[in-house]
């Protein structure tokens, strides 16, 4: 196995990772400072097997239509995903209000209290919907090389619709990276950004349906291939600090910055510490 040797972006030119400093409010010390040593926790049992079933029959229907929609594109596929294979329905948490309920549930406000800070925003959330009839290993990337985000730690919250497991591809993560900050990523056509090939310390985390793997937008991980028979589903829900923005350049030396927050997919979910209504 190839050791790894981590180049930071060079958009990235310097970092403190922000220790989460508590009191805490829905994690135990322990598993703070589990986050804080390895870059993600598993936290069980956040979700009732009812709330779970509701959002499941909301992203079915959105994952059928994204799955007949690249049923009819040229070889299944459009940009990373493929049919049978893996399929992403972004941005739908704005659109349906028991999907806005579930992602301000107040277990997650309590991680986002936890990890982030008195004042988050959604930034993003997705159905991400693995397939057995062409298992994929989705590569080792950090969230933050797909858009490189200032400040650049947010929190990732990897939702367990179906039990998660080796087989069916839970996620895999690489400890203690998140401490360098944002990584240099190469982009293999087709499968998406990669920040390395292999790494030596890899830690699986396996999770029940309801329970939620919350990780760092700093730290590597990647899902396996799914080779079982049935449809391996997740919900991602991610939460940046209240005025992130986008960073970017045109790889010369002028550098773009743009608010995170567009008032519509992006809209705010704590403040000061309390729920936005």
């Amino acid at each position: 196995m190839a050791t790894v040797e981590p180049t930071r972006h060079p958009l990235n030119e310097s970092f403190d990772w922000p220790s989460p400093a508590g009191p805490f409010t829905t994690l135990t010390d322990a598993q703070a400072t589990a986050f804080d040593e390895s870059g993600f926790v598993v936290v069980e049992d956040v979700f009732s097997a009812d709330e779970v079933a509701a959002v499941t029959a909301v992203l079915d229907r959105r994952d059928a239509e994204v799955e007949e929609f690249l049923q009819g594109m040229e070889n299944e596929r459009f940009s990373i995903a493929e049919a049978g294979a893996i399929t992403f329905a972004p941005n739908l948490a704005h659109r349906d209000a028991l999907l806005r309920s579930f992602a301000t549930h107040h277990r997650l406000m309590g991680l986002c209290r936890d990890l982030v800070g008195p004042d988050v925003d959604l930034y993003w959330d997705q159905a991400v919907y693995k397939k057995p009839q062409k298992p994929r290993r989705f590569p080792w990337h950090q969230d933050n090389g797909y858009t490189l985000v200032d400040p650049q730690y947010y929190l990732t919250c990897w939702v367990a619709l179906t039990d998660a497991t080796i087989d069916n591809g839970c996620p895999h993560v690489a400890p203690g990276l998140h401490r360098l900050g944002t990584l240099q990523h190469e982009y293999v056509d087709p499968l998406g950004w990669q920040v390395f090939d292999e790494v030596a310390d890899v830690e699986i985390a396996p999770v029940r349906a309801g329970g939620v793997v919350a990780f760092s937008s700093l730290t590597p991980h990647l899902t396996g291939p799914n080779t079982t028979s049935d449809v391996r589903k997740a919900y991602i829900l991610q939460y940046s600090p209240a005025g992130a923005e986008i960073v970017s350049n045109d790889g010369g030396e002028t550098i773009d910055r743009r608010p995170v927050s567009d008032g519509r997919h992006v809209f705010p979910v704590l403040r000061n510490g309390d729920p936005i209504d």
